[in-house]
C-alpha cells in the first residue's frame, strides 16, 4: 500500500525504478523485438523545426509559365516528375525504405516490406546485425531480404543497401554479400549498395543494444558484452555492441576502402544527428560516398533507453540546417509518413526521405499492399505540394519555399553569415 504521495514528481516512474531497479532504464521487457520506438512527437527536447514549418507558394511562378508553354496546356499537379536518382539508384520516387535490424517484428516484416518496396521502383535499406544475430546461409534472414527484394523488382530502378555495423564487419558482411552468387544480379545492374553506419537516430553515440535469454548469452558473451539481468527479480540480459570509433580520418580511409575494394557497390554513410553532422556529411562525401543518411532524433528504434529519445540529438530540421546546401545525395529520415514534412526536408536540401516505423506499420496492417497504400497517398500529397509551390519537381524545390519558425530562421541566417564554421 502507498502512503506516501510525492506531489510535484513523476511518483509512478519513481515507484518503477524501486522495483524494476535498471530495468526500468529500457522500456518493458516484454515489448521487446515486437515494437518500434522513436522520440515522443510532444517531446520539447526533441521538437523539429521541420513540424512547425509551412511550405509557401509565391504569386508569380515563373516556372508554371515554362512548364505551360512546354505542355502547350495549363499545367497540373499530376505533371509533377518524383522520379530521380538516389544515392546512385534511379527511383520512381524520392522515397526509400529505411533500415530495419535483427529484432522480431523486424525480421517478421522485412520480407513483406521488401517486396512492396521492389514494386515501388525505390531503394531499400537492410539494417545491420541481421547476419550476426540470424546468421550467413542460403536460409539466412539477410539474404532473404534480399531475394525477396530482387524478385519483384522491375528492371532499371531501385536498389538494396546493405548496412555494416563493427559486428557485422567482424562477421565480414560486406564481403560475403558481394561474393554470393545469389546477389550478382543486383550487381551486375548496379543495384547493390553498402551503407557504413555510424550511428542512428533513437540512440546517438551508442551501439546496438538486444535483449537475450540464458543460452544465447552464454554463446554471445565472448564476442559482446552481456550484462547480467537488469532487473533484481531476474529476467532477459541486456547485450550491447560497440558503436565504433571514428575520427574525420577512419571515415574517409573507410569510405575510399569501400570504393576501391568494391567498385561496382554504392557506398552510402549513416550518420547519428551530432552536434558536428555538416562536417561529417562534408567528409563523407569529400571521400566518394554516394549518399548521405541523415537520421534525425526523432529516428526509430527497436530498442533505446527512453532517455535518449527525449534528451539526446538533434531534430532532423536541425541537422538539415546545420548541412547546409548539401555537396551530394543527402538523405533525411526520422518520423516520416507523410508529404508535408517529406516536401519541406526536400526543400532543406534532402533528396529522397526515408520511411521506416511507417513502413513496419503499413505492412503489417497490410502485408500485400500496406507499403504500395502508404507511399501513393504519400506520392500523391506530394505531387500536389510541389504543384502549389510552382514547381514540377523534387529537384527543383529550395529553401525559398519553406517558412521556417523564427528561431530556426534566425539560427540559419546565422549559419548563412559564417559558412566556414563547423558547428
Amino acid at each position: 500500500m502507498n502512503r506516501l504521495h510525492a506531489e510535484g514528481l513523476p511518483e509512478q516512474a519513481i515507484r518503477d525504478r524501486a522495483r524494476r531497479g535498471r530495468a526500468a532504464v529500457f522500456p518493458p521487457d516484454d515489448s521487446y523485438g515486437r515494437s518500434v520506438i522513436g522520440a515522443d512527437v510532444t517531446s520539447a527536447a526533441t521538437a523539429d523545426p521541420l513540424d512547425a514549418a509551412r511550405l509557401v507558394p509565391p504569386v508569380f511562378m515563373p516556372r508554371r509559365m515554362e512548364k505551360l508553354i512546354d505542355l502547350a496546356r495549363e499545367p497540373l499537379f499530376s505533371d509533377v516528375e518524383l522520379r530521380t536518382r538516389i544515392g546512385g539508384f534511379a527511383s520512381e520516387l524520392p522515397v526509400y525504405v529505411s533500415a530495419f535490424g535483427s529484432t522480431q517484428v523486424g525480421t517478421e516484416l522485412a520480407l513483406a516490406a521488401g517486396r512492396q518496396a521492389a514494386r515501388l521502383g525505390i531503394p531499400l535499406v537492410v539494417g545491420e546485425n541481421v547476419a550476426p544475430a540470424h546468421g550467413y546461409s542460403a536460409d539466412s534472414s539477410l539474404l532473404s531480404r534480399l531475394e525477396a527484394y530482387a524478385s519483384e523488382l522491375p528492371e532499371g530502378v531501385g536498389g538494396v543497401v546493405v548496412q555494416q555495423s563493427t559486428e557485422d564487419a567482424d562477421a565480414e558482411v560486406w564481403n560475403r554479400v558481394h561474393t554470393d552468387p545469389a546477389v550478382a544480379p543486383l550487381l551486375d545492374s548496379g543495384r547493390l549498395g553498402f551503407e557504413l553506419k555510424l550511428g542512428q537516430g533513437a540512440k546517438p553515440g551508442l551501439g546496438g543494444m538486444t535483449m537475450v535469454g540464458e543460452a544465447d548469452a552464454a554463446r554471445l558473451s565472448d564476442r559482446y558484452d552481456v550484462t547480467a539481468s537488469l532487473d533484481p527479480r531476474g529476467g532477459p540480459r541486456l547485450r550491447s555492441s560497440s558503436p565504433g570509433t571514428f575520427t574525420e580520418e577512419i571515415l574517409a580511409q573507410q569510405i575510399r576502402f569501400m570504393r576501391n575494394n568494391f567498385p561496382r557497390v554504392r557506398v552510402w554513410v549513416k550518420l547519428p544527428p551530432g552536434r558536428d553532422v555538416g562536417h561529417a556529411a562534408r567528409v563523407a562525401w569529400s571521400a566518394g560516398a554516394h549518399a548521405v543518411t541523415v537520421d534525425g532524433a526523432e529516428g526509430g528504434s527497436g530498442w533505446a533507453p527512453p532517455v535518449f529519445l527525449s534528451r539526446v540529438g538533434l531534430p532532423l530540421g536541425e541537422c538539415l540546417r546545420r548541412i547546409g546546401a548539401p555537396d551530394g545525395c543527402l538523405l533525411a529520415s526520422g518520423r516520416m509518413w507523410e508529404a508535408g514534412r517529406a516536401v519541406v526536408a526536400l526543400a532543406l536540401g534532402a533528396r529522397a526521405v526515408g520511411l521506416g516505423r511507417a513502413a513496419l506499420v503499413a505492412v503489417d496492417e497490410d502485408p500485400e499492399n500496406g507499403l504500395v497504400n502508404l507511399v501513393s497517398a504519400l506520392a500523391l500529397e506530394a505531387r500536389l505540394l510541389i504543384s502549389a509551390l510552382g514547381k514540377y519537381s523534387p529537384e527543383a524545390l529550395g529553401s525559398e519555399d519553406v517558412l521556417l519558425p523564427a528561431s530556426a530562421a534566425a539560427a540559419a541566417a546565422s549559419v548563412a553569415a559564417e559558412p566556414s564554421t563547423v558547428p
